[in-house]
């Protein structure tokens, strides 16, 4: 049995040379809450979900994922994790379906789950009949779709996506927020960070506004729209007041001159 909280960060600093790309973080997320972590470029979404999945370690602070403490047992960790990197990050030398097959053996999916849930997943996907192909001749789209797959093929407790719908069809993207409601219900929990607001205010129960490194705003819709003081704005006006860009009218008339 894991417990009411699914990520627990505490006072996480995170250096690049002389960038501190995270800030002495906390951050704290219930097992089951959709979460969505967003931000401008460069101001550590990427690294605080690398560092959730152990690829980076932090230099100061504690990292915590479903009980488990990532820099201790990071192996452990990686077991109950799906992860979706903002670039397909695949071996393109390979078939579809020799990718997928690759990945659940490595998750130890049983060899009698393991063909019936991909070939669910190719269904519902759309990607039925390309299986065999190349994945160096899919679009990114298609791309994205497999990496979604090796991200769900094990059941992970804890997903961590980053920009996971970019470059889906409609039809694809809808059923990837649909899947995700559907596990919320199951009590797997979802972090995603996304630069595609209407998404983020669709669908996450609570969102982190992220800027140089630190969590400049923390809560639901209604508690970001009190902390910006826009009480019936949209997620785009409270992300561009919070982040100091939200006088872009100067910028445009520059570019038009």
């Amino acid at each position: 049995m894991y417990s009411q909280v699914a990520v627990e960060i505490k006072n996480v600093t995170k250096r690049y040379n002389e960038i501190i790309a995270v800030n002495n973080l906390n951050l704290t997320i219930d097992t089951g809450e959709i979460f969505g972590l967003l931000g401008p470029n460069g101001s550590g979404k990427s690294t605080t979900l690398k560092m959730l999945l152990g690829l980076v370690q932090a230099d100061l602070g504690t990292v915590n994922v479903l009980g488990l403490d990532v820099q201790k047992q990071p192996v452990e960790v990686k077991r109950l994790v799906g992860y979706v990197p903002e670039a397909a990050n695949i071996y393109e030398f390979l078939t579809g379906i020799e990718y997928l097959d690759f990945i659940a053996d490595i998750y130890g999916v049983p060899a009698a789950e393991k063909q019936q849930r991909i070939t669910e997943y190719l269904k519902a996907l759309q990607l039925e009949g390309r299986e065999g192909d190349m994945i160096n001749s899919y679009s990114d789209g298609m791309k994205k779709k497999i990496s979604l797959i090796s991200a769900f093929i094990h059941k992970p407790k804890l997903l961590l996506l980053d920009e996971p719908l970019n470059a889906l069809d409609p039809r694809s993207a809808r059923i990837v927020k649909d899947y995700l409601h559907e596990l919320k219900g199951q009590g797997v929990t979802t972090i995603m960070s996304t630069h595609v607001l209407e998404i983020a205010e669709a669908i996450c129960d609570r969102i982190g506004i992220m800027y140089q490194g630190n969590i400049l705003a923390l809560g639901n819709m209604e508690e970001l729209r009190q902390k910006a003081s826009l009480p019936h704005s949209g997620l785009e006006d409270i992300f561009l007041k919070l982040t100091g860009t939200e006088d872009l009218r100067a910028v445009v008339e520059e570019l038009t001159r």
